[in-house]
């Protein structure tokens, strides 16, 4: 099994293919919602992608075919004065997963990270997706607290509009 990992050209063509097939694919899985991207994300997503300076997605590839994806966003952290990155999305296709692919990908990651000078990667885990728990947790991440007594952070949402 031969893997790599890319860091995505937003303006190839390929590139634009895979990551929406990939990121369809999360988004069919029950993890991910369990419907498809609508048909203007399909139609946009790369597009608007490469008009973010802060936006990257690393593409892993299993002997040329599309396996697994991460969307990450640079962000900053006023408490540290510092980068960090934010993982947006973290793909791996059902057939490819318990390959170790994530750990590739997010240590890709932290070395990019490590790179911009961040002070951290920051990501979000639905509670009942124990298996990405456990990726993560494999690598590093944890739960987010300042103060034990306080307990740990909370990921909130408020949709705007027709979203």
């Amino acid at each position: 099994m031969k893997t790599e990992i890319i860091v995505a050209d937003y303006f190839n063509e390929k590139h634009g293919i895979d990551i929406i097939q990939l990121l369809d694919a999360y988004a069919k899985d029950p993890m991910g919602g369990g419907k498809s991207l609508p048909l203007y994300v399909k139609e946009n997503l790369v597009a608007k992608l490469s008009k973010i300076p802060y936006a990257f997605s690393l593409i892993c590839y299993v002997n040329t075919a599309p396996a697994g994806l991460i969307n990450c966003f640079d962000g900053f952290s006023s408490f540290t004065c510092k980068p960090l990155i934010n993982i947006h999305d973290v793909v791996v296709l059902s057939k490819y997963r318990g390959l170790g692919i994530s750990q590739i990908m997010l240590h890709e990651v932290e070395n990019i990270a490590k790179e911009k000078g961040c002070c951290k990667m920051t990501l979000e885990v639905l509670e009942g997706n124990k298996a990405a728990k456990n990726a993560y947790l494999k690598h590093g991440f944890a739960g987010y607290e300042l103060d034990p007594d306080m307990g740990k952070a909370l990921f909130w949402q408020k949709t705007i509009g027709n979203t």
